[in-house]
């Protein structure tokens, strides 16, 4: 999913394409058609390839899903310290009419997880917890119920294992907490994010894989920048012309 994904509080009825998470896992053939609609598009995309292989498509059908959960959490931690319901049945996203990605999230429930200080604490949907530190407890906690309902339902659909199927939520959550942050445009919000996974990925909490694995890196102009090593591949390296992503597992 771009970096510039939306985030909005509502499925408009004049845009096509909106997906509600708790339908779509409801009906697992939906994920089937949404797979193979990006297995054609890689096949135009890359006309050489002589068949797409099923890991890629698979696999980036897996990693853009769990960035939809993951990016509304993230975004609403980062810049209202709010936690929103992350059910299946409280989100939804709709799918790129050229690409066939999650261009945009939305968030439908109403409840929220916040702290004390938030102005918004004693709205009669609000649950109040004590510090960031709970909060950032709530977010991992939503985040991993619906992933793990993702991956009930997706995983027997693919012959990804259970390894790689939590390697790619942990990226997801990681990824997104950064990109809440990278999105500010600034050092300052950048590393604001940074703090955010590290605090809500601050060990290893199973079933995710890992804590975050953010850290600083000196570029090749000598300036230092936040880079992450992935904990799963997305198997990019099997189509034409294209070799393993930065941070790619089978290179390190």
């Amino acid at each position: 999913m771009p970096e510039d994904a939306r985030l909005r509080a509502d499925v408009p009825a004049d845009e096509p394409g909106w997906v509600r998470c708790g339908d779509l896992l409801g009906e697992p053939a939906r994920l089937v058609r949404w797979r193979e609609r990006l297995t054609d598009w890689l096949a135009e995309t890359y006309p050489e390839a002589a068949r797409i292989p099923e890991r890629t498509p698979a696999s980036w059908i897996l990693s853009w899903y769990l960035h939809v959960p993951a990016l509304a959490g993230a975004m609403l931690l980062h810049h209202a310290r709010r936690v929103p319901s992350l059910a299946p049945s409280a989100l939804a996203f709709r799918i790129g009419a050229d690409r066939p990605h999650p261009d945009s999230v939305a968030v439908l429930g109403e409840t929220f997880h916040c702290l004390p200080t938030d102005p918004g604490s004693a709205h009669p949907r609000a649950v109040v917890v004590r510090d960031e530190r709970a909060l950032a407890t709530v977010l991992r906690g939503r985040f991993v119920a619906h992933a793990s309902r993702f991956i009930d339902v997706y995983g027997p659909l693919t012959r990804l294992g259970r390894r790689q199927l939590w390697a790619a939520a942990t990226d997801a959550l990681d990824n997104a907490l950064w990109s809440a942050g990278r999105l500010g445009g600034t050092p300052e919000s950048e590393g604001a994010g940074v703090a955010d996974a590290a605090l809500v990925l601050e060990a290893r909490f199973p079933p995710l894989t890992s804590p975050s694995k953010l850290t600083l890196a000196t570029g090749a102009d000598g300036r230092r920048e936040w880079t992450r090593n992935r904990e799963g591949c997305c198997f990019n390296y099997l189509l034409p012309a294209e070799s393993e992503c930065d941070g790619c597992p089978r290179v390190r």
